[in-house]
């Protein structure tokens, strides 16, 4: 039974199945690749990649699928004030450095997620030959979008409550995902407070859906069919999923990671800003509990990317030596239901899955 939408109908999709971009390395080639072979679209997180990179990347997507797939970026933030006095925060990571080998934490040189500018970035992915641009943390530059649509890119924004959606709707995006409270990794509120923002899917889904005329996504908590047929009803075109995808055959997941993701329960994941200084869901562990240990002073974490780039080394390091307790393992609420399988393996059992749970619904008319 074939779902079809209008996002399934404007990309051309079997499924209304979007695999989420997840930059850091677990949405390799190969993992968006197969994603959009079997009828979804796979995507590339490529926030934290230099533009050689993201040609790169995109080559190697299109030397395994002739299928559409999607390139994201974090839209260009206000870099952060560099710290008066960056001493407690370097001197609260040092211990966990020395822990793991490496030398004492300094100040990084740039405060760009990748170290290039975004509009760098951008130029990259408009050649990337992706056909959607999608875009998270806040608003894009008007012209940056008429750019991507001039190249025949669908533009996709992410909201986390409806106000971010109209505002994304008025920019001009093409769909708007719509980031639940349950979805792991960062959170993708800019319109206010990261707290007040923290809308649950099936809350968020079919009041954005109303209140905007474009296409919405829905993400987070959605691990199987049955999340995937609520979203349909609640008015959502396609959802995206991320946490899922983590565990198939093709991510880049360290082994680790995978043990993690596989091992985890509904109630073992946290919002922290421990490892990057901007909310983000992750599996609970060393670093985040004591990093944020009640008590501790607000400037020893420091605001994003500057965070991120000083937790890099050790996230590098705990990943070679297989340590999970300094990893950051973005995760969101629906991790209980994680399987080990290839992408196609999973897109068919979630298109199997849904199809079911709309039978059953049938069934109670």
């Amino acid at each position: 039974m074939p779902f079809q939408t209008v996002l399934t109908q404007r990309l051309n999709l079997a499924h209304p199945i979007i695999q989420a971009p997840l930059a850091g390395g677990g949405d390799t080639p190969a993992l968006a690749a197969a994603v959009s072979n079997a009828g979804g679209i796979g995507s590339v997180g490529a926030a934290y990649s230099t533009p050689q990179q993201i040609g790169e990347m995109s080559r190697a997507v299109r030397e395994k699928t002739n299928k559409a797939f999607g390139i994201n970026l974090f839209a260009p933030l206000q870099p952060p004030k560099p710290p008066e006095n960056p001493a407690p925060a370097l001197e609260r990571l040092a211990p966990y450095y020395a822990e793991l080998g490496l030398p004492a934490p300094t100040m990084p040189a740039t405060a760009l997620p990748s170290g290039a500018p975004f509009d760098d970035q951008f130029a990259a992915c408009l050649e990337s030959g992706a056909s959607v641009f999608s875009f998270t943390f806040g608003m894009v530059p008007g012209d940056a979008i008429q750019a991507a649509k001039s190249r025949g890119m669908f533009v996709m924004g992410t909201a986390t409550t409806v106000d971010e959606a109209v505002a994304l709707e008025r920019a001009g995006v093409d769909a708007i995902v719509l980031q639940g409270s349950e979805a792991g990794g960062h959170r993708g509120t800019f319109g206010g407070d990261f707290d007040t923002a923290m809308v649950g899917t099936m809350a968020l889904v079919p009041q954005a859906a109303d209140a905007v005329k474009v296409p919405v996504v829905a993400s987070g908590g959605i691990m199987d069919g049955r999340g995937i047929a609520a979203a349909l009803a609640l008015g959502a075109s396609a959802v995206q999923m991320g946490t899922a995808f983590l565990t198939c055959t093709e991510a880049g997941t360290s082994e680790v990671y995978r043990s993690k993701l596989l091992g985890a329960r509904e109630h073992e994941t946290r919002i922290t800003r421990a490892f990057s200084g901007r909310p983000a869901r992750g599996i609970i562990n060393r670093f985040m509990t004591e990093i944020e240990t009640p008590g501790a002073p607000p400037e020893a974490i420091l605001p994003f990317p500057i965070q991120n780039s000083l937790t890099r080394p050790l996230r590098n390091a705990a990943a070679k030596a297989g340590n999970a307790e300094f990893l950051s393992l973005w995760a969101g609420q629906g991790v209980r239901m994680a399987r080990s399988q290839s992408a196609a393996e999973l897109i068919e059992t979630l298109v199997a899955e849904t199809e079911a749970a709309v039978r059953r619904l049938n069934a109670l008319r």
